[in-house]
């Protein structure tokens, strides 16, 4: 793999504005109006929420993440995709750099919700 360039530098501020946080994937559930989407249902400890990741064609069984925990921006305004709405995002690594795509993930067990950064 070629490395990409880093990216042009930003303020911890900045970087203080996102929220990423870590959540467990209780049901992975397919998107009919799309050949990418994924419907992922994370429970975030105090609340659930659906985030569509295009998973559908990166994994030979996308459902395999069902019950993982895994880290998600959280503070990205509401997106609608194929007639779903994504509360979210899932922060994956490998797609960027043409990869299989794998889950950012916590090495243990954590709590629904805890904070990364």
């Amino acid at each position: 793999m070629k490395q990409a360039p880093i990216k042009e530098l930003i303020t911890f501020d900045d970087f203080g504005k996102l929220d990423i946080r870590v959540g467990t994937i209780t049901v992975v559930s397919e998107v009919k109006k799309s050949k990418k989407l994924m419907k992922l249902t994370v429970d975030f400890g105090d609340h659930v929420r659906s985030i569509l990741a295009g998973i559908k064609q990166e994994r030979e069984n996308p459902y395999e993440i069902e019950g993982k925990q895994a880290l998600f921006v959280v503070n990205l305004p509401d997106q609608k995709m194929a007639g779903e709405i994504s509360q979210g995002m899932l922060f994956d690594i490998g797609y960027a750099d043409k990869l299989t795509p794998c889950l950012a993930m916590p090495e243990t067990s954590v709590p629904n919700g805890s904070r990364a950064g």
